[in-house]
C-alpha cells in the first residue's frame, strides 16, 4: 500500500484508503463494518453498528451543500455544485433538512451521470422534526427523490433526540435508511446519548479545524469505534480567510506546492477525521479533493497542532 492516502476505484464505489496508522473510512462489506482509528483496527462485527448489508463505503472526503453563515446552496447553484463535485470525484454528498436544498441535491445527483448506488448521500433531521421523525424521513426521501438514504443524522442534541434516533433505527430495518449518525455531540452529549439507544451511531459530525482541534473529543469518539467527520474544516462562519492566511499553514502549503485549504484537509485526514468542505466555485471544489498525492510530515502535523486556539466558530 502507498505510504499516504490514495484513492481506489472499484466497480461499486470510490473509497479513500490510508496507511495502517490513519484510516477514518468505515468499510461496509456484506453488512460488517470495519473502522481504522489511529493505529488500531476495530472490527465492529457484532457491535450493533447501524449498517445494512451492501451499503456503500463511507468516503473519508465529501462535499457539503452549506456554504457559510449567509446561505446554503440553492437552485441551479446547488445543482451545478453537486454535479461538479461528483464529476470531480466526490462520492459523499452531505445535506440537511435545515439547508432547504434536498430537492436540488437529488437533482444534481441524477444529472451527474454517476449511478445512484455509487453516491453516499447524507442528510439530517433538525430538532423541530424529532417529534415526527418517521414522517420527516419519508419527506427527505421524497425531496431527494431516492429510494434510500445512506446516512441519516440527528443535526443537534435535543430533549427527544433518542426517540428520533429510534425512528432512524426503524427506517434502517425498513430499508429506507442504511446508516445512522449524529451531529454536534461532544463528550458529555455523546456519553449521555449512547446508553439511550440500542444501535451505536456509525459517525459523529462536529466542528473541527486547526483553530478548533477539539482533540480530546475526537479521541473520545474514535476510541468508541465511531467515525469523526468535520464540518467547517476550513474555518467557516466568515473565518476561512483568517485561517487561509495563517503563516504556519502558508509555509507548509508552499513546501508542497499546494493551497492552504488542501493542507488543512490533508491534516484532518491524517488525523483520522473525515472532511466535508463546501463551495460553489468549480476551482475550489476540484482543488479541495486534490489532496491524495502528497503527505504531511510528522513535523508539519505537529506544527499545525500548535495552532489550536480553542476558537469555535459556531454556537453548536
Amino acid at each position: 500500500m502507498n505510504q499516504w492516502l490514495h484513492r481506489e476505484e472499484s466497480e461499486l464505489h470510490i473509497v479513500a484508503t490510508y496507511n495502517l496508522l490513519f484510516n477514518a473510512s468505515l468499510l461496509v462489506d456484506e453488512g460488517l463494518g470495519y473502522a481504522l482509528c489511529y493505529d488500531k483496527l476495530i472490527n465492529t462485527k457484532g457491535s450493533n453498528l447501524c449498517f445494512r448489508p451492501f451499503s456503500p463505503r463511507l468516503e473519508a472526503h465529501g462535499f457539503i451543500v452549506w456554504k457559510n453563515i449567509r446561505y446554503a446552496l440553492h437552485g441551479n447553484t446547488c445543482i451545478n455544485a453537486v454535479i461538479t463535485a461528483i464529476k470531480s470525484g466526490y462520492r459523499l454528498i452531505d445535506t440537511a433538512s435545515f439547508y432547504g436544498n434536498e430537492r436540488e441535491v437529488g437533482e444534481g445527483i441524477r444529472k451527474s451521470g454517476v449511478a445512484r448506488e455509487k453516491i453516499f448521500v447524507q442528510t439530517k433531521l433538525y430538532p423541530n422534526q424529532y417529534s415526527q421523525a418517521a414522517k420527516a424521513i419519508d419527506e427527505a426521501l421524497k425531496k431527494l427523490n431516492i429510494d434510500y438514504i445512506d446516512m441519516m443524522l440527528l443535526h443537534h442534541p435535543a430533549s427527544n433526540d433518542a426517540a428520533a434516533y429510534q425512528a432512524i433505527e426503524k427506517a434502517i430495518q425498513n430499508g429506507k435508511v442504511r446508516t445512522a449518525g449524529i451531529s454536534c455531540y461532544y463528550i458529555q452529549e455523546t456519553d449521555f446519548f449512547l446508553p439511550k439507544v440500542s444501535v451505536k451511531p456509525a459517525l459523529i459530525q462536529n466542528e473541527i479545524h486547526p483553530y478548533y482541534q477539539d482533540s480530546s473529543v475526537v479521541e473520545h469518539i474514535q476510541n468508541k469505534g465511531i467515525i469523526v467527520q468535520s464540518w467547517y474544516p476550513l474555518g467557516g462562519r466568515g473565518y476561512t480567510k483568517a485561517l487561509l492566511n495563517d503563516p504556519v499553514l502558508q509555509k507548509i502549503a508552499a513546501a508542497h506546492r499546494k493551497s492552504v485549504a488542501q493542507v488543512i484537509l490533508r491534516w484532518n485526514l491524517q488525523k483520522g477525521v473525515c472532511v466535508i468542505p463546501g463551495s460553489s466555485t468549480t476551482e475550489h471544489i476540484r482543488e479541495n479533493i486534490s489532496i491524495f498525492d502528497f503527505a504531511l510530515t510528522k513535523q508539519e502535523m505537529e506544527g499545525i497542532s500548535t495552532l489550536n486556539k480553542n476558537e469555535k466558530h459556531d454556537w453548536y
